[in-house]
Order: structure tokens, then sequence, then C-alpha cells
């Protein structure tokens, strides 16, 4: 479910103007801002290609030693740079945008010196070889792409070379192990599914020089995997803690990234009281459809109501028409195209880590600008045992729940909420982690406090309040696994959590088997931030409620979800300033 859409949906346009600022302080920033972000894609060449932007294709990030401290020592000094502004001539916006810039460099400086990412993450360079988009997007001709795919794999000898050069003797095992299986997989990739991509290339000389590329690309990345069972594996840290950012740092990353001011402690008392109700949210909706079982069994006799493999492309694209029709006709929100997301299969070479995704064009894509919602079917050579087990996912009430997230009115009306708005570039490149998974996440909730699934066409010949429950036990299960990532990113960061007590809180907690649970825990040590689904949108749930008391009768949920995506994706904090009249203080969530 996890999908690529944190690359900036919507935009920074604070409402508020209030009087005209010194030109000259605005003019500063904003050179400094243009700079910054093309020296920042420079370094970063893939983020510039998902964005869109194409004079990066085929480049690669230089990961030598001397590379990675010239580009810290860059961010340290616009750092200091962005210090000798003088805030208070700014304008309104480009105030907002100051403070938008900030983050952005205080997020990267975390990264290379809190987090250590090219020290301590042999995964860095595991996803380095970036190309599944030059075969997933047809924004140039095919052997144009080609030539990209070809100049990336190239480097793939530097790339690992730098790995030697720039791990740590002793890393975290998770990271060692998940460095590991990620770089197998890519290696799969590059030798089964990348080749299958290219198919159509006629052009038999340029076909030689990718079977070339690609094969010492493989070469390289097998050779990785093996230097990393022998050498850093035997000496990882073996309590499975090495990882932990501890109080300081964790507190560190969220009032510099998202310019939230909690320590770690009362959010993961927020997080537990919020886990209690949402459990027991789940427990009382589960009673309404059988009082005589657990609310887990409840939950497995959903899983088995779902599509035919025949039927599961077919019946997802009459659903999520359905469910765009259902944000229309009860005034949610203003979908401003009227473009729809075309549901599609995943495609063959992308099937092996996803279950259902959106893919949307970067920001300034001009080209390839279709937005595809990929589903995962079945393959023809499994056993009727696994395509059942892989079905029950796919159940109509956790599928829809799983639409509304990715397409309407989550992730896809946030890319159409930047096509439909003014923005700048700083303002397309730089967003928030915890308000673009907090708005999806976010959204699941509201779409059934709406009055969401009766409507549905699996609903038919059931009674609404049964369909109610039902899919009500479906958006507090995703609930439930959000809650327990926010919890155990905190104990795993701040408390001493090892991974197996992690696991063990997902799987009492989420009801997860033990190896998604184990995955799940796995993923805290080294995404501290995935704790932002859950915060996200709480604070969302708050900025509601106090939009709402500021704006009295007038008030309605279309008004402002309209207002809320108007602003884009900033930290939170910039929203509240931006939408509420009274917003010196930073709220207690509850």
């Amino acid at each position: 479910m996890h999908i690529k859409v944190l690359l900036g949906f919507c935009l920074l346009i604070p409402t508020f103007l209030g009087a005209a600022a010194d030109v000259s302080g605005d003019a500063a920033f904003e050179r400094l801002a243009e700079e910054f972000t093309r020296d920042y894609l420079e370094w970063r060449p893939g983020q510039g290609v998902d964005l869109g932007l194409h004079q990066y294709d085929g480049k690669v990030t230089d990961y030598s030693r001397g590379s990675v401290a010239a580009e810290r020592a860059r961010l340290k000094r616009a750092e200091q740079a962005l210090k000798r502004i003088p805030v208070q001539k700014l304008s309104a916006r480009a105030s907002s945008d100051y403070r938008l810039l900030q983050a952005a460099i205080h997020k990267e400086l975390f990264r290379f010196e809190d987090m250590q990412s090219f020290s301590r993450n042999p995964m860095s360079y595991a996803r380095a070889l970036e190309v599944l988009i030059y075969v997933k997007r047809d924004f140039a001709p095919l052997p144009e792409r080609v030539r990209s795919i070809i100049s990336i794999l190239n480097h793939s000898p530097a790339i690992f070379a730098a790995a030697r050069q720039n791990l740590d003797s002793s890393l975290p095992q998770p990271f060692v192990e998940t460095a590991i299986e990620i770089a197998n997989g890519s290696a799969d990739f590059l030798e089964k599914d990348l080749v299958a991509g290219l198919k159509e290339l006629q052009d038999d000389s340029l076909r030689a020089q990718f079977n070339a590329a690609n094969q010492r690309a493989i070469a390289e990345l097998r050779s990785y995997v093996a230097w990393l069972k022998k050498e850093k594996l035997p000496k990882a840290d073996k309590a499975n803690k090495a990882f932990a950012l501890g109080r300081g740092k964790f507190a560190k990353m969220l009032r510099e990234g998202e310019l939230i001011d909690w320590s770690p402690d009362r959010i993961l008392e927020m997080g537990l009281r919020q886990l209690r109700r949402e459990q027991q949210t789940l427990a009382e909706a589960a009673k309404e459809i059988d009082p005589t079982k657990k609310p887990v069994e409840v939950l497995r006799e959903i899983q088995r109501d779902h599509p035919t493999a025949e039927g599961l492309i077919p019946d997802t694209r009459k659903n999520l028409e359905a469910i765009r029709k259902f944000l229309i006709d009860r005034r949610i929100i203003t979908v401003p195209s009227e473009v729809r997301a075309r549901v599609e299969e995943t495609p063959q070479f992308d099937r092996a880590t996803s279950f259902a995704s959106m893919d949307t064009p970067g920001p300034f894509e001009t080209k390839a600008t279709e937005a595809y919602y990929y589903v995962t079917p079945v393959e023809s050579d499994w056993t009727p045992k696994q395509k059942e087990e892989w079905l029950t996912a796919f159940n109509y009430y956790t599928t829809d729940v799983v639409t509304i997230h990715e397409a309407y009115p989550g992730h896809y009306v946030q890319f159409l909420c930047l096509n439909a708005s003014p923005a700048n570039r700083l303002e397309k490149i730089f967003t928030s982690y915890a308000f673009v998974e907090g708005w999806a996440h976010y959204t699941e909730q509201m779409m059934v406090d709406q009055g969401f699934g009766p409507n549905m066409p699996s609903a038919s010949g059931q009674s609404p309040a049964l369909i109610a429950a039902k899919y009500r036990v479906a958006q507090s299960d995703e609930a439930l696994l959000r809650l327990c990532r926010l919890c155990c990113s905190i104990k795993l960061h701040c408390h001493g959590m090892a991974v197996d007590e992690a696991t063990k809180f997902f799987q009492e907690n989420a009801y997860y088997e033990e190896k998604p649970a184990r995955q799940e825990a796995i993923r805290g040590t080294f995404d501290p931030e995935y704790l932002y689904y859950t915060l996200g949108k709480l604070q969302i749930l708050k900025l509601r409620s106090d939009w709402q008391k500021q704006e009295g009768a007038s008030f309605t949920l279309q008004r402002f979800h309209d207002e809320m995506l108007r602003h884009g994706a900033p930290p939170l904090r910039l929203l509240r300033e931006a939408m509420l009249k009274d917003a010196a203080q930073w709220p207690e969530l509850f």
C-alpha cells in the first residue's frame, strides 16, 4: 500500500497577505531558495526525475566520501545563509516559505548528521539504482529512456565502492538484514522484470549496451550482498538496539522537521490512549456484526467477502467511481478535475513489493501525465490456497478503505490540488510527511464517519447498519496499524524496545500475524517517521475542530477540506497559522 507520493502534492499559499513587505527581503530569500533547490536536486537527481524534471534523466548521486561531506557542508552553509535573511522584512507568503525551506534543510541535516544515513545505513546504497520510473512512465521515447537506464547502471561500481568506503565497521542488524533483502530484490528486478519491461526495444546496438550494463549492475548488487553477509552481518549489533535515536534526537526530528514541540513521551501517552479507544471502536463494530465472536474473528470473517480473481480489477474500477461519486454527492470536497485515476493491474516488474498503489506523475511532468491506481492480481501459477489468501486482503471493505487513502479523497486528490493551484518551485518540491500521509489516513475515518459504505455496489442485499459496521471494522483495523507504528516508533527509539518486543506489540494490538508484524517492527528501526501517519491525522482532526469553532454557522466539511488543500502540504503548524485567526498556541490534541 505504500506508494510513491511523498513528492509534493499541493502548495503553501497563505490566505493572509498582510502589509507589503520589504521587496528586497523577499528577493534575497527567493534567490537563496532558487539556488538551494537547484543544488539540492543536482545532488539528488533521482528525486528530480520523480518530480518530472527530466534534465536529471540518467544521472546518479555521487556517494563518494568527499561528495557526501561536501553536500553536508553545503546544507550547513544554506542553514547559516537562511539565518541572515531578515525574516521581519518578508511578506507573509515568503515568511511561510522561509520556514518551509528551513524545515527541509533541517530534515536533510538530520539525515546526514543524526541518522548518519551514509555511514550507518547500507540501505542507502542498496536502493541507489533508481531505474523503475524509466519503465513505468512513458515520458520519452523508449530508446532515450534506455540510454538513461544504461547511464545509471554504469554507475553501479562507483556506488558500491562508496558503500564499502563509507559504512562503519559495526551496523545495526535490522539495517544490514534489510539492505541484503533490498539488494537481492533489486538484482532480481534487473535480471528478470527490467529485461521484460524493455522487451519492445528494437535497437540491437542499444540492446547490447543495456545487457552489458545490466549484467555489470547485477554482479555489483550480488557482490554487495556477499560483502554485507561476510563483513557486516557477523559484526552487526545483535542486541537490535543500536538503531535507536534516543529521546534527544527523536525530539529534534519532530521539532525541526515537522515543527512539533511535543515530547516523545507526551506523544506516546496520547498514542497509547488512542490505541485503546480504537480497539474499543473495533470491538463495538464487531459486536454489531456478530456478538458471539471475538473482534479478530469477525475481522477474519469479513475478509472472506472478496472479489473473484477475474473480478478484482473490474470491481475495483467500479468501486473507485462509486467512491468518487459519494464525495461529490455528499459535497465532502471539491474534486478539481474530471480526469480519472485509471485502475490497472500492477505491472509485472513491480508486483513483488506492491499490493495496491497510486502512481501519479511529478508536479513538473508535462508528457507522461496519466495517473494509475495499481492493483496487484493473483498469479496464474499460484495454488488455490495462495489465491484465496491473496484475495482475502482485497476484501471489499479493506480495498475500499485503501482506495480512499490512495485515490479519493487521499493522495490522488492532493495531486489534483497541485495541478489546480498556483505554486512556486519551492512549494512543489518540499512537503510534510505528516501532512501527506496524515491527510490520506484522515480521509479513511472521515469517509466512514460521513456514512460511506451502504452506497457501495458490494452492499447490495445487506442491511445498511451491517454494512456500516463492516466498513468501520476495516477502517479501524487500518487505524490500529498506524497507532501501533506511532507507539513502536517511540518505544524503539526512546524506550529501549527491541524488535522482538515491537513484533509482539503489533501482534497483540493490531492483530497481525507474526511475519507482517515483524516487517512493521523492522521498518520502525529505520523509518521512525512512520509515526506521522497517525500524528498527522490527529493534528488534522484538531485543526478541523478549531476551524469549525472559528467559522461557526458558515462551517461545512467541504469548505474545510477545500481550504485545507488550497494551502498545500506544509508542516501542519504552518497550516494552522494560515487557517486560524488565533493560532498562537500549539494545542493539545485532546
